[in-house]
């Protein structure tokens, strides 16, 4: 599903995020990517949806190579993905019914379908009792799964996510990534950058660290080194 074959990213500035990274992450595997700030975690899933592009290798997402990709068809590769961002990227001027569709009003659902499948993903993440309210009125942790609503509502194959636990407790952080192994159970790849290396080890899912841009370990669970 993602394959990484020999990556590298410098940036402009002659920054190497990432220096040499292969590994790659099957259909329907789910796995959480760590490494101290500045690792390159966030440069490897901005690969993914193709807003950075590789400087050297390749980069494979369902089997296409994304350094091929044609601007015109990002779009389309990027609706596939669903992503969760730490900071929500919540709209306030909107319900919460409102931020969940608007992947759907971008893509051209009709509003019959849009309602249905917005329902469908609040109810999946406990929120469908409050879809008229605004997203400023919850807390962070409800708002966050406001997030994965909006990340789930397309039905994406993959489901990427960046540090999405980083501004909440130990117990909403639990809660949060058990939300992201329910969506794995049904057949979702899903890959989490996270940094809170307690919390991930008691979840037992395949850990993938990162080190200034080098992928120094990747360890399925029971210690089984992949590298």
């Amino acid at each position: 599903m993602i394959k990484f074959d020999n990556v590298s990213k410098r940036y402009a500035d002659g920054n190497d995020a990432l220096s040499h990274v292969s590994f790659e992450l099957k259909n329907g595997e789910m796995a959480f990517l760590t490494g101290r700030s500045g690792a390159g975690k966030s440069t490897l899933l901005k690969l993914i949806i193709r807003m950075e592009r590789a400087s050297r290798g390749q980069v494979f997402v369902d089997g296409k190579n994304l350094n091929r990709l044609k601007h015109r068809q990002i779009p389309q590769h990027r609706s596939k993905i669903g992503v969760v961002f730490q900071d929500h990227q919540l709209l306030f001027d909107r319900s919460v019914f409102d931020n969940v569709a608007l992947p759907l009003r971008v893509g051209g659902y009709s509003r019959q379908q849009a309602s249905r499948r917005v329902r469908a993903a609040l109810d999946k993440v406990g929120l469908l009792s409050k879809e008229k309210l605004n997203p400023s009125t919850l807390s962070g942790g409800e708002q966050q799964r406001i997030g994965i609503a909006r990340a789930v509502v397309n039905r994406p194959g993959i489901l990427l996510a960046d540090e999405p636990t980083g501004n909440l407790d130990p117990l909403l952080s639990t809660e949060i990534l058990k939300l992201f192994e329910d969506f794995n159970q049904v057949g979702v790849s899903v890959l989490v950058a996270s940094h809170d290396l307690g919390l991930i080890a008691r979840l037992k899912h395949r850990i993938i660290t990162l080190d200034q841009g080098q992928l120094v370990n990747d360890v399925t669970h029971g210690g089984r080194e992949r590298l």
